[in-house]
């Protein structure tokens, strides 16, 4: 599960428009606006190398701030989007979502594999494909884990791991539903082809019958 929810700082924009917005950017501030809950939409401005950091270490729209906000209280809060200019793929405008311990939110959460070791199927030769890198999860705002694990541990060649094999946290669930595929173990490449050579070959050798002239001709 996420461990304490660490902090994000932002100040009050002055202003509003793409004038206050492009004069943020100019003074190393990165422009944003936090919305929902009881309260008005608030426009604020987030120090560009504090977000930056921030970005870079992952997880971010996944992640539950604490958001302080000089002369507002402190409030939870997680990323809706992050826009980013088209060339230089840096921040240019944050948009927050404050949230209740009880919000249920959905949000894409890493997968990470157990029981490579002991899988029966990689031992053989066998190809390990995260087909989803990443599940969209149902998630109390409370409790975000920081990724599920999808045990392998008894897959053969041509078994897969669906969803139902994932530890999922208490309250969570798939928004998809359905026992979809997360993870498959397949043969390796060489003893594919090889497998199809010999389909190819099997089908060549098949006798055919030859067939005589219709009865009563010669």
């Amino acid at each position: 599960m996420a461990g304490e929810i660490p902090d994000l700082e932002a100040q009050v924009r002055t202003g509003t428009g793409k004038g206050a917005a492009r004069q943020a950017r100019r003074d190393g501030m990165v422009p944003g606006i936090v919305f929902g809950g009881d309260n008005e939409p608030l426009p604020i401005n987030i120090p560009f190398n504090k977000l930056l950091t921030k970005l870079r270490a992952g997880r971010f729209k996944a992640t539950l701030f604490n958001l302080k906000v000089e002369g507002h209280d402190d409030v939870r809060v997680i990323c809706r989007d992050v826009q980013r200019h088209v060339v230089k793929d840096l921040p240019t405008h944050v948009d927050l979502m404050r949230l209740k311990r009880t919000t249920k939110i959905n949000l894409f959460i890493n997968v990470e594999v157990k029981g490579e070791e002991e899988c029966p199927g990689l031992k053989k030769g066998g190809v390990l494909t995260l087909v989803r890198p990443e599940v969209e999860l149902v998630v109390t705002a409370a409790d975000i884990p920081e990724y599920v694990t999808v045990d392998i541990s008894g897959l053969e060649i041509g078994d897969s791991a669906t969803i139902s094999r994932v530890d999922l946290p208490e309250g969570a669930k798939p928004t998809i539903d359905r026992d979809f595929v997360v993870a498959t173990v397949s043969a390796p490449a060489g003893l594919a082809a090889s497998d199809d050579d010999e389909d190819e070959t099997a089908a060549d050798e098949v006798p055919t019958t030859e067939m005589g002239p219709p009865d009563g001709e010669e």
